[in-house]
């Protein structure tokens, strides 16, 4: 592999580990205050269509971003109802979410643009378009650091740089805020913040709100930025890549990036190299395809036992009267 090879492979593994980021620092922050949610497809999905259908009829993605993080904060809530105020079991809720958004996503969008569950194709000002940095054209002639930031670095569109600074900024919100220590201790130990007079319902709603956020702009990056439009089911389990990535990261946010760039480097190594020759046999295409699914139940078999999770996650809080 040469080096302009390597700079392809890992421009396209940043730009396929971008919605397993916002996905995987989503989770985080909802597991974070003790709501686990397997919905994160489903945000996922439902957010592509929205912004997809909204960009493609305004010609302004700006208003499918906003489009699809409504969608997606539409589904939050309602997993919150289900999970926080009715305090229902929430994985069922999650699983829910994500039968609720692939039927009706396929559903609207065959009744709106008859063109069997798909979105028209965007472009133009429908799509987020690669922002070149200052200096890259100039610098792409410099050896070896000159392709890296004019090809690597440079490029990408803007909800790419959103999603890799939210991570020093995840961060900063739960080990440097008053906000973030309140939310960690609501996962771990929510009869201390409510006998410190902190609302434990307004947190985890708080938590859940900032996760439709992430997963709707994550959503919104599939539709309009990776791709030029929605397809039927285009998140391809990235909710549960998301999932297992913050497993394997142990919900912190910093690990949480290393997790989700190996996952993008096996979806890119995928995508370029298939049928690989290795002299004695010929790995197949679909073997390299589910890499990444591979690595997936690989992790959660062999790293549940070890990542402790938040105590009190997945336990609905009842007030002590």
């Amino acid at each position: 592999m040469d080096f302009a090879t390597l700079l392809q492979v890992l421009d396209s593994t940043v730009r396929l580990a971008t919605p397993l980021l916002l996905a995987c620092l989503a989770g985080l922050f909802s597991e974070r205050a003790g709501i686990f949610d397997i919905g994160l497809e489903g945000k996922m999905l439902a957010a592509a269509f929205f912004s997809a259908a909204i960009a493609a009829i305004t010609g302004d993605v700006w208003m499918g971003l906003g489009a699809g993080i409504a969608a997606s904060l539409a589904l939050s809530i309602l997993h919150g109802l289900a999970s926080i105020t009715f305090r229902g079991n929430q994985l069922i809720s999650g699983v829910a979410i994500n039968f609720l958004a692939a039927g009706l996503t396929v559903l609207i969008a065959q009744d709106w643009f008859s063109q069997g569950g798909r979105t028209p194709s965007l472009i133009g000002a429908g799509r987020f378009e690669p922002i070149v940095l200052p200096g890259a054209e100039e610098l792409s002639g410099v050896p070896i650091l000159g392709p890296i930031y004019a090809e690597l670095i440079s490029g990408h569109s803007i909800l790419v740089y959103v999603a890799f600074a939210m991570v020093p900024l995840t961060w900063w919100l739960l080990y440097r805020t008053r906000f973030g220590l309140r939310l960690r201790a609501v996962g771990e130990a929510p009869e201390a913040v409510d006998t410190a007079g902190v609302s434990v319902v307004g947190l985890r709603y708080v938590a859940v709100g900032i996760c439709g956020i992430l997963c709707g702009v994550a959503g919104a990056y599939l539709a309009t930025a990776l791709q030029a439009g929605f397809v039927k089911d285009m998140t391809a389990g990235r909710g549960f890549i998301a999932l297992a990535a913050l497993i394997f990261a142990k919900w912190r946010p910093w690990y949480a990036l290393y997790a989700c760039l190996l996952f993008g480097l096996l979806q890119a190594v995928a995508l370029r190299y298939q049928n690989i020759d290795l002299g004695a046999f010929v790995v197949p295409v679909q073997f390299m395809d589910a890499l990444p699914y591979i690595l997936t139940v690989v992790i959660l078999a062999g790293f549940v036992g070890k990542a402790i999770p938040p105590r009190a996650g997945g336990e609905p809080y009842v007030k002590e009267r």
